[in-house]
């Protein structure tokens, strides 16, 4: 899972990053160049670590999710299309995550003069579509010279344009590429041109304390509010003095940990466990993904190979308290290669190779 973080200038999106990541990269730019700041993240996950506290074993691996500080997103940039650099580290990302300002600040001017945050959601939004929209209409241009000049296959060129045609629409009609679906073969069409509005995307409105966030619901995706400079405070601390800070000012959970899960959300994945003595291991899938499919996230050879999937759901095996207990009573099963995993599925597989 690898999700990419923008925004405009001074929206904090470094500060939401830092929290995220529980870095300390610093929160102003540098200019004249484009900077990533990638890490990896921990998902947190109480299955993960009761798992652990059941079997004791040496290694106990949690769940990745990658984040990516990408440079400011400037108003208006679309107009000639994003920059090679910029698009080209955007195309990277699984999903898409803007960071919206509403936090005031005297020493922090916003570059529109204001705050208004559903202004600049909108904004944001109008750039991707923009890009996207210029984008297609470049490829229709080449798709018609390309027909006019022949020598190039008819049936491919009359498919394409088809496609990009009902693009085009869309995009003129101001939706973004998301809010369409696509056969298998337009997917895989797609797939190597980059259109970001086809991307999942998680709005995150970056608050101050004290404010009450704007209503996202005019929004055609998710949206979160969090406190940016707080959540970053409290997660640069040691757990002990985070713990003794939030019972301070009343705040039960981070949203920080619902940012995570809301990532998931977005990209339409799930977990599933392996366990053992040697290790307790969580693992992302794709929600749908069948049990051969979940195979090859651990290895390829165990798709290839793939024979039958011992299954037992993480509340059974849980609630009985050994794998014992659970074979014993029926909740340890088998399955074959078409079995839909589930979210929570404690598995071994079983591979010929």
């Amino acid at each position: 899972m690898k999700l990419g973080i923008i925004g405009l200038p001074q929206s904090g999106k470094t500060t939401i990053y830092n929290a995220l990541t529980r870095g300390n990269t610093p929160t102003t730019a540098s200019a004249g160049r484009i900077e990533v700041h990638t890490a990896v993240v921990d998902v947190p996950d109480p299955r993960v670590t009761l798992l652990s506290e059941m079997f004791k074993p040496k290694k106990t691996i949690y769940a990745k999710v990658t984040y990516a500080d990408i440079a400011g997103l400037e108003a208006g940039s679309a107009k000639s299309g994003i920059s090679g650099q910029l698009l080209n580290q955007l195309n990277q990302m699984e999903g898409l995550i803007l960071i919206v300002r509403g936090f005031n600040d005297d020493n922090v001017m916003h570059p529109s003069g204001s705050i208004d945050p559903m202004r600049d959601a909108e904004s944001m939004l109008t750039e991707l579509l923009l890009n996207d929209l210029i984008a297609v209409e470049r490829k229709l241009e080449k798709l018609i010279d390309e027909r006019k000049k022949g020598g190039t296959d008819k049936t491919l060129n009359a498919r394409q344009t088809e496609l990009f045609e009902k693009l085009h629409k869309t995009l003129s009609d101001g939706k973004p590429l998301r809010t369409m679906e696509f056969t298998n073969d337009e997917q895989k069409e797609l797939a190597s041109f980059g259109l970001l509005t086809r991307k999942p995307i998680l709005t995150v409105f970056n608050m101050g304390e004290g404010q009450s966030a704007p209503d996202g619901g005019k929004l055609d995706h998710p949206s979160v509010a969090l406190m940016g400079k707080l959540e970053m405070e409290i997660a640069q601390l040691s757990p002990e003095d985070a713990a003794v800070f939030m019972q301070e000012y009343g705040i039960k959970e981070l949203s920080l940990n619902r940012m995570i899960n809301l990532s998931y959300d977005l990209l339409q994945v799930q977990t599933f466990f392996t366990v053992g003595e040697d290790e307790v291991r969580a693992w992302t899938t794709r929600r749908g993904a069948t049990a051969a499919e979940s195979a090859a996230e651990i290895h390829t050879d165990l798709q290839r190979g793939f024979v039958r999937a011992e299954v037992v759901a993480y509340e059974d095996l849980v609630s009985l308290g050994s794998m014992n207990e659970a074979k014993a009573k029926g909740k340890l099963r088998l399955e074959g290669k078409e079995y839909p995993v589930k979210d929570g599925d404690i598995m071994h597989i079983r591979s010929s190779l």
